[in-house]
């Protein structure tokens, strides 16, 4: 009920702080396009309440490519918004994050250097030690497995397999974050 556009199945949201501001991006189903579509909302606190930052969502073609996104701000500040299911997309956002600054890219997942087990969906990206990993949910039922880039754009190297298959998990998320040093 909080992006107009918006009519159902609303999953994987994300939320990221910038400059005192919190933007939430969610994926919803378009009733403009009846297709995925990722949005943007923006709150002054993390836990709202947020307001659709464009009355519109931030990216929508009609396809049902366009779930889970994730949002991740580098440490010179650019920040990217990865998502897909079963085709893996970024594009870099402005500074504003309700816009995005270029063209998308999609990410070739059929490359076993680059991505090991077929990419499904639930992207996640994190950067320790001068090495970027991308972390995502592989097959179905799924499995999680990770790739590492020298940049936020790759070129990925598949890595290998976080969580192999849990018996009666169909749907897995990754996540990792620094948490006190660790």
């Amino acid at each position: 009920s909080s992006f107009s556009w918006a009519d159902d199945r609303a999953w994987a949201a994300q939320t990221i702080e910038r400059n005192g501001k919190y933007y939430w991006y969610i994926c919803a189903h378009s009733k403009l396009t009846g297709g995925m579509a990722i949005g943007v909302a923006v709150a002054d606190s993390p836990t709202g309440p947020f307001k659709d930052a464009l009355g519109k969502p931030l990216f929508d073609n009609g396809s049902w490519d366009n779930i889970d996104p994730t949002v991740w701000m580098d440490e010179d500040g650019q920040a990217y918004l990865y998502w897909g299911n079963p085709h893996l997309y970024y594009a870099k956002l402005n500074k504003d994050m309700i816009s995005l600054d270029g063209s998308i890219t999609a990410l070739d997942i059929k490359d076993q250097t680059a991505f090991v087990g077929r990419f499904t969906e639930a992207p996640w990206v994190y950067k320790r030690n001068n090495l970027y990993y991308m972390i995502y949910a592989a097959e179905f039922p799924e499995s999680i497995h990770y790739s590492t880039g020298q940049t936020a754009e790759g070129p990925w190297k598949a890595e290998g397999v976080v969580m192999p298959l849990e018996k009666g998990s169909n749907t897995n998320h990754p996540g990792i974050i620094d948490y006190k040093g660790n």
